[in-house]
């Protein structure tokens, strides 16, 4: 089950199929999809997030092995601005993305922090690992910001063809530190 969970500025609602339009007009831009696993479609089909939510992403949350939120605003419930996952694996186990519009006002960490804390807290794994192309430089910042570390350097494929890429790794107990930190720090600061 897929709870939703909420940052200062953001509902992360289970995602539904019927979010699928909104994520159809904001996904398939370059800018968005270029850093993606090459599973996604490109140039994206007219059918492609509803297919993707139908057939891959709600069944493997019925299944247990995903959850999946779409991003909102507080000040704007009802629009989609973007969409975050978690997934059962070895390798990857986080990923997002954010419509242009949004991008590049903390609004990806926020979301970041709170479907990882769901991780390690309610679902109690015990290491999180996230693969991003070097050249996703938001991406690398989001992970540094949450002490993250690399743990693996290989060339993977993403839309937009082969790249070097790295695997980010943090586990409960430094998370668990991290969290406590960053509380000790706003308490201090008051």
């Amino acid at each position: 089950m897929t709870p939703e969970l909420q940052t200062d500025r953001l509902h992360l609602r289970p995602l539904q199929l019927a979010d699928s339009s909104q994520t159809q007009i904001l996904f398939p831009r370059w800018e968005i999809v270029q850093f993606l696993t090459r599973q996604v479609p490109w140039p994206y089909p007219a059918d492609g997030a509803y297919s993707y939510y139908k057939n891959f992403a709600l069944p493997a949350v019925e299944r247990g092995d995903e959850w999946h939120w779409s991003l909102r605003l507080k000040e704007d419930p009802d629009r989609l601005i973007g969409s975050i996952g978690l997934f059962k694996g070895e390798e990857n186990n986080r990923g997002f993305w954010i419509g242009l519009p949004w991008q590049r006002r903390g609004l990806a960490s926020e979301a970041c922090e709170a479907v990882t804390d769901f991780w390690f807290n309610v679902l109690k794994f015990e290491r999180l690992r996230a693969p991003k192309a070097i050249a996703n430089t938001g991406s690398r910042r989001m992970s540094e910001k949450q002490k993250m570390r690399i743990v693996k350097v290989e060339q993977r494929e993403f839309v937009a063809g082969w790249l070097p890429a790295e695997v980010w790794e943090i586990t409960a107990e430094e998370w668990r530190g991290l969290r406590n930190e960053n509380w000790r720090n706003e308490k201090s600061s008051k």
